[in-house]
């Protein structure tokens, strides 16, 4: 006689894990919205501007033009607020709803108070509290991150989360090595709870404090306060150094989308878009390559957009929203200035 009792009780362990991890609430994202603005700089403009061609630029990034932010008094708060806005209107909910809206930016509006302040007030989000997250151009991924544990706990139903970035202010237009990659944009997510096992599964994020010396902007903190000097010697634009942070940023990237993958024995199969931190279209390639993915399931708009630096995410998720279905696996993926970089894994909830 065989003995199935091992064999049985092994499927019930793996049934009730199951039912176990589909009662988890999970933070699942309900409605993704962003804000572009008007002009668009062209990479012909470009050629008018610095030493470059559109052939260079081309071939080198994969971007075609990006979007700059015009007019006085015009920061990041008022794409971000844009964002939040449409976003609301898109889930049909009153901005006092949100309970907690968190802004990754590297561009706040002011040193403070935190742009999650100033959106918040723009937008009449007066019973939620907010704070700025800085990690370069990962930083949406650890906005999305944190703010997951909020719903998870269960201490939060309505969490926003805004990636956002006047990427023109910190440029130094005479810099053909940074100038012909950044652009302004600005996306949002409402993250709320999920009891059917879609939402953000697994997180993977890394930093390592070396890599400033790479990709930084010199003067305008504690460490270098601003001077006439430090005007005048163009200290407060990001200084990049593009081999190193290309090298470092093709491993990375491609090495935490791979590792979480793997960790959760997810196969190329299994997944239906990677969105990869638009910042250079090779880079780009080289982490769908490691993870085995077709160009078709690659989320792509670093030619309209440039390098948005903490908007590239969402205004990913933005621009593809109608191709998504629930339940599909979907891939995010980051390399920032820090350095940091990280990737999640979710399963799209609607």
């Amino acid at each position: 006689m065989w003995n199935f009792r091992p064999k049985i009780h092994h499927l019930l362990l793996n049934l009730l894990n199951k039912i176990n991890e589909m009662s988890k609430v999970k933070a699942a994202i309900t409605a993704v919205a962003g804000y572009l603005p008007d002009f668009v700089l062209s990479n012909a403009e470009l050629e008018k501007m610095v030493d470059t061609t559109d052939e260079w630029i081309t071939s080198r990034t994969g971007i075609k033009e990006r979007r700059i932010l015009k007019g006085e008094g015009m920061g990041t708060s008022v794409m971000g607020a844009a964002a939040v806005e449409k976003l609301c209107q898109k889930r049909g909910i009153d901005p006092k709803e949100i309970e907690l809206l968190i802004c990754a930016t590297v561009t706040g509006d002011m040193v403070f108070p935190a742009t999650a302040n100033v959106i918040c007030d723009k937008v009449g989000a007066t019973n939620a509290w907010s704070y700025d997250i800085n990690a370069a151009c990962s930083g949406f991924l650890y906005a999305l991150s944190t703010a997951s544990k909020f719903i998870e706990a269960g201490t939060h139903k309505k969490v926003v989360v805004v990636g956002a970035d006047k990427m023109s202010s910190i440029i130094d237009y005479t810099d053909r090595a940074t100038c012909v990659i950044f652009g302004d944009g600005a996306g949002a997510v409402l993250l709320e709870p999920n009891e059917e096992g879609f939402g953000i599964q697994d997180s993977l994020l890394k930093s390592d404090g070396s890599g400033r010396k790479y990709l930084f902007q010199k003067s305008g903190g504690s460490n270098y306060p601003p001077t006439i000097e430090s005007v005048t010697n163009r200290e407060h634009y990001v200084h990049q150094e593009g081999q190193a942070v290309f090298k470092f940023a093709v491993v990375g990237m491609a090495d935490v989308a791979e590792e979480i993958m793997k960790r959760n024995n997810l196969t190329a199969d299994d997944i239906s878009w990677l969105v990869p931190h638009q910042a250079n279209k090779r880079i780009i390639d080289a982490t769908a390559k490691r993870c085995g993915l077709d160009d078709e399931k690659v989320m792509l708009n670093i030619h309209r957009y440039g390098n948005t630096t903490s908007g590239t995410l969402p205004l990913c998720l933005m621009d593809y929203e109608g191709q998504l279905k629930k339940g599909d696996n979907i891939l995010l993926a980051a390399f920032g200035g820090g350095f940091t970089w990280g990737s999640i894994w979710l399963k799209w909830a609607y």
